[in-house]
């Protein structure tokens, strides 16, 4: 195939890989064509640029700024990068030949570029659906349903599930739920498209951790619990602060909390006022030597605000399993991701993300039980090699093209 894939995240190789390189990066081991065309922060690049990464072209077009900035100006960025990704694909793509378009939500006003692009190559296009927009602004009361925004960003969401081919989404819950909400759509447009990564190898995890605790002057006998990712509303850091709170003189455990986000000033201040001890905040590190320090901890921290109405998967998952990591997850009771981690994966344990009391009785079993700990991390770490790698998307991404195309040649 020939694939163009339409992003709106996609890291330098200077800045890493992450779950969407590795997908390209696949999708040409399987001796496929990838053109990548993703929307690039103005604070990044002076201007549009094409240029060859990894092993293949990667078009960065110049757009607003779409990260930890305000909502006006982050809703502003994303409704005038569709001309402008137009405008990319006309000049540096006007002769070029696509089988299928792959693409990710949000943004839902991407959706414009995909159609464009499908009526200008007579192509197929595949959603990759992570966040359910704007239905999650709605639950952390970002909007509302009475505010014109909500009903603009609603309508080019039903624009983009109507406009895609065929629609990936992480969990059977979120199957679901875009079913009950959209009564248009039909089941068998829909599949299971989890996210996934590249695993190379066994990860054998270290018995002694003397590097890191020496590095973060660390007693040797705390157990460490990371948490990986953006600090934003969406995780909800009120209940995280309450969480350090609680165990702020517990000498059983180190905090190590590692990303950015609008949300991180917050922990930041935090931690600094009440001279907490056992925990340590700092941005985001590259990949590399995010990985290593997964190497060496023992609990792997996933928070979701309690209010959420839809389900979610989060992708910093995929990272705890890869390094046979248990995870002690608080989110709100609408997500399937509960049922995933206890009953599907066996891979850690679960609380409501408003319920400190529920949270401190499953964290504590986890920072006792070492033996468990390292039973958990083991079953996460052997569904990720027989579920979640990138040879299965592409698998799943190859067959519904092959699907798609019987269905056009059958009409």
């Amino acid at each position: 195939m020939n694939i163009l894939y339409i992003a709106s995240i996609f890291p330098t190789p200077r800045e890493g890989e992450n779950l969407y390189t590795d997908l390209a990066n696949e999708l040409i081991e399987n001796k496929n064509r990838v053109t990548v065309i993703v929307s690039e922060e103005k604070r990044k690049i002076d201007d549009t640029q094409i240029s060859r990464e990894r092993n293949y072209n990667v078009i960065r077009v110049r757009t607003g700024n779409l990260y930890e900035i305000g909502n006006i100006q982050k809703a502003d960025s994303f409704i005038t990068l569709q001309s402008k990704m137009k405008k990319a694909i006309d000049k540096y793509l006007s002769n070029e030949k696509f089988d299928m378009i792959i693409f990710m939500s949000p943004p839902v006003t991407m959706y414009s570029v995909v159609k464009y692009a499908m009526k200008k190559y007579n192509c197929f296009s595949y959603l990759m659906q992570k966040d359910i927009f704007p239905q999650n602004a709605v639950d952390l009361k970002m909007l509302n349903k009475l505010n014109p925004a909500y009903w603009y960003f609603r309508i080019k969401e039903k624009n983009m599930y109507k406009t895609a081919t065929r629609i990936g989404c992480m969990s059977k819950g979120n199957i679901d739920y875009l079913i009950s909400h959209n009564k248009f759509l039909k089941s068998d447009k829909l599949e299971l498209f989890p996210n996934t990564l590249k695993v190379k190898e066994s990860i054998e995890k270290k018995d002694e951790r003397q590097k890191l605790k020496e590095k973060f002057r660390i007693d040797k006998n705390k157990v460490l619990a990371i948490y990986g990712g953006n600090f934003g509303k969406p995780q909800g850091i009120e209940f995280l602060i309450k969480v350090l709170k609680e165990y702020k003189d517990d000498n059983r455990i180190y905090f190590i909390l590692l990303g950015k986000g609008t949300e991180s000033q917050k922990i930041h201040d935090f931690i600094k006022e009440n001279n907490i001890k056992n925990s340590i905040i700092k941005e985001y590190i590259p990949r590399n030597e995010y990985e290593e320090i997964l190497k060496e901890v023992d609990i792997g921290l996933v928070f979701l605000d309690y209010r959420f109405t839809i389900p979610n998967i989060p992708s910093r998952t995929l990272s705890y399993f890869k390094y046979g990591i248990p995870i002690m997850a608080a989110t709100d009771k609408n997500t399937d991701y509960k049922d995933f981690i206890e009953n599907e994966t066996k891979s850690g344990l679960w609380s409501e993300s408003n319920e400190i009391d529920a949270y401190k009785e499953k964290l504590d079993y986890l920072i006792e039980n070492k033996d468990e700990r390292i039973e958990l991390g083991k079953n996460g770490r052997e569904y990720l090699e027989k579920n979640l790698t990138t040879e299965m998307s592409v698998k799943i991404l190859e067959n519904s093209y092959k699907e798609m195309k019987g269905e056009k040649e059958n009409v």
